[in-house]
């Protein structure tokens, strides 16, 4: 029977020398490998990676999404304010779709977006 461990979202970077530096002051996530071309980022048990692209027709920077599922999101909404990643005014509270959360674009304008289900 086939187990489902994770999914490790592979996010786009036309500068992965410039995302890397970015994540790590506005997110807390570390870069954990050394392979060219390619990043490992890591926060606790959260895993996504940056690959670099061209930035041409035949290799684009194509802008991604991501949603990380946290629980207990004001503590870490506090910090992304002191880190100047968001501003005050961007956590929602009790959505109409049953969440906590905030958002906001990295340098290649792919969305990343933290949420907490209210239940």
């Amino acid at each position: 029977m086939t187990k489902f461990l994770a999914t490790i979202p592979v996010l786009s970077s036309g500068d992965l020398a410039r995302d890397i530096a970015w994540y790590a002051e506005k997110t807390g996530f570390q870069n954990v490998t050394e392979q060219e071309g390619y990043a490992i980022l890591q926060r606790e048990n959260m895993e996504f990676h940056l690959q670099w692209h061209q930035g041409t027709e035949d290799d684009p920077v194509l802008a991604g999404v991501m949603r990380i599922w946290v629980k207990g999101i004001l503590p870490l909404f506090e910090e992304f304010v002191q880190r100047g990643t968001v501003g005050p005014e961007k956590l929602q509270m009790n959505t109409p779709w049953g969440t906590n959360e905030f958002g906001f674009y990295d340098l290649n304008n792919n969305a990343i977006f933290v949420m907490e289900d209210v239940s």
